[in-house]
């Protein structure tokens, strides 16, 4: 079970909302409010760095835009796809296409080092390491003796 808030004032757009965004098996789906699948994203900490894994499978590396600005990491991808069908004679018979994009955005915390990111992208994972600051890095544990 979850909890959702809803709008009193505005509580029929949301019934509808969740009816079709709902995911019948469990949870929600990762589909905004325009039909664009937004990947999964997992952020892990340690003490060392922070990494961010982008779950988009079927996508090569020169797919994805990665910016850093004002401490703000976005990360966006765009396809475009289309296929042509004509007759011997070259005349136009049906024409398909279709446009795929996404963008997340993450505020970078003050103890990441923005000189040293780093990103690859393998077996439709995109991973981003984001390294800590060295003073920022847990530091070991020293004894301090008393004079």
């Amino acid at each position: 079970m979850s909890l959702i808030k809803r709008n009193e004032a505005n509580w029929l757009p949301s019934v509808f909302d969740d009816m079709f965004k709902t995911d019948w098996l469990g949870g929600t789906t990762n589909v905004n409010s325009i039909g664009t699948t937004i990947p999964a994203v997992n952020i892990q900490e340690t003490d060392e760095a922070f990494s961010v894994e982008v779950a988009a499978p079927g996508k090569k590396k020169d797919d994805f835009n990665i910016e850093l600005e004002n401490d703000v990491l976005t990360i966006s991808s765009e396809e475009k796809k289309e296929n042509e069908t004509s007759d011997k004679n070259g005349r136009f018979t049906r024409k398909e296409f279709s446009y795929t994009t996404f963008k997340r955005a993450f505020s970078l915390p003050d103890s990441v080092d923005s000189e040293q990111i780093s990103a690859s992208y393998n077996d439709g994972v995109l991973q981003i390491a984001l390294p800590k600051r060295e003073e920022a890095k847990v530091q070991p544990k020293r004894l301090i003796e008393i004079a």
